[in-house]
């Protein structure tokens, strides 16, 4: 039995620093699909109003991004610059 809790213990603590490290790439990941995503929507206002927008909060007012999405997952801010590209600060 302490055989046992030995090597659940050991294993316990190999994975969980793992788990850590993969949660801070998922973030990573998940903020440069969600600057992509924002970039298409910044392509689309222009089709639609023939100008770029001031802006992230432009777009999520006009209705191109959910209000509660106007940072990245790991809680960084984006800006739009004047080319129009997003800018994580």
């Amino acid at each position: 039995m302490m055989i046992v809790l030995l090597v659940i213990s050991v294993l316990l603590f190999i994975t969980i620093p793992n788990v850590t490290d993969q949660s801070n790439t998922i973030n990573s990941k998940g903020c440069e699909a969600f600057i992509h995503m924002v970039e298409g929507q910044i392509e689309a206002y222009k089709m639609d109003k023939n100008a770029a927008p001031d802006s992230i909060a432009t777009l999520a007012t006009e209705g191109y991004l959910n209000e509660s999405y106007q940072s990245c997952p790991d809680g960084s801010s984006l800006t739009i610059d004047t080319e129009g590209k997003v800018v994580k600060n």
